[in-house]
């Protein structure tokens, strides 16, 4: 099969278009031909290297696939060969309390598609049976490929972790990346007013179109300035940040009293800092969120389904153009997903 893959660290350059294996199934796992895979920030952290982590090379990346079910393992039992699926992209032991319980995403074992393991930027991916999710037929391909890790992502910020409520104030940070677009949608299905950064005018204006009351242009205005604004002086509920260092000291200084700050990455650095006499005064709650439980994904994918959430697709790459889409995404002019099509 063709793949996508590289033998070292680097830039975009480092990813070829090449024959790769076709994967051997286990008893429990099924072959899917991938259709379209969207690309993801990990996608970009793995590719380059990341501190303390070995990335088996060589290394296929890509997290969020859609396709065909080609062929299934001996005792698969829940998919059909021919089938449409998108798949989940958190990869478990299945065993353990965490996976038990339904807390999958904190299983010890827990790795995703094209992290740790091979993912799908290729013509076929294997995975687990239970990754197999749904396929929602109102999607194509491209939109389906879209959905999985940052609505999953941002599902799992907003409700699991920060838990959200009706008529509360959201400041939702970089409006234009996919959990962002994501998030967005997420708040004001649980009735949030949401208040959006972004760089420029035109994600802005995107950002409103996605249902975004506020929006705030970074690169000319002061966070915390507009969100004092707009809320009077209070405060936002709560902050769901991914930025990082760049946006960490406006992301806090935005909460209103016992506001509740939720993250999962660090794009822009790790390092941030808080002065703990404002946090205990305050009241404030830091919230770590990592993925999301498939159960999660389970229900977005019915609201998915029933048009109640829309997944954004910005741009779309052939698959041995996958050289050109990281380089588009670092870019970061994006608002929404940028996704391969197989």
């Amino acid at each position: 099969m063709k793949a996508i893959r590289f033998h070292q660290h680097g830039g975009p350059e480092v990813l070829k278009y090449e024959d790769v294996p076709e994967p051997a199934l286990r008893w429990n796992e099924v072959l899917v031909r991938v259709k379209a895979c969207a690309l993801n920030r990990l996608d970009l952290w793995v590719r380059a290297g990341l501190p303390n982590v070995s990335i088996p090379l060589p290394h296929i990346p890509g997290s969020d696939v859609s396709g065909v079910v080609e062929r299934i393992g001996a005792e698969v039992t829940t998919v059909k060969v021919g089938q449409k699926v998108v798949l989940a992209p958190g990869v478990t032991c299945g065993k353990c309390p965490a996976c038990i319980s339904g807390l999958d995403n904190r299983c010890r074992q827990f790795t995703n598609l094209g992290y740790m393991i091979d993912g799908g930027c290729a013509e076929f991916v294997r995975c687990p049976e239970l990754n197999c999710m749904p396929y929602p037929e109102n999607l194509s391909f491209e939109e389906a490929a879209s959905i999985p890790l940052v609505f999953q992502t941002a599902w799992h910020m907003l409700v699991s972790r920060a838990g959200l409520q009706p008529g509360e104030d959201v400041l939702i940070l970089g409006a234009g990346s996919g959990v962002g677009s994501a998030g967005i949608q997420v708040a004001k299905f649980f009735g949030a007013r949401v208040i959006a950064t972004a760089g420029t005018d035109e994600k802005l204006a995107k950002a409103r179109e996605l249902g975004a009351d506020h929006v705030v242009n970074h690169r000319t205005q002061k966070i915390r300035d507009e969100v004092r604004r707009i809320t009077n002086k209070r405060g936002v509920d709560v902050v769901f940040e991914h930025v990082g260092t760049a946006t960490w000291n406006e992301s806090v200084a935005s909460l209103a009293l016992a506001g509740r700050l939720v993250t999962c990455g660090a794009t822009t650095g790790y390092d941030a800092k808080i002065d703990l006499r404002f946090l205990f005064s305050r009241q404030l709650s830091l919230l770590g969120s990592y993925m999301g439980a498939k159960s999660e994904l389970l229900t977005v994918m019915k609201l998915v389904a029933a048009g109640r959430f829309k997944p954004i697709v910005d741009r779309v790459f052939p698959l041995p153009e996958a050289a050109r889409a990281h380089a588009y995404l670092e870019e970061g002019s994006q608002f929404g997903k940028v996704v391969l099509a197989v």
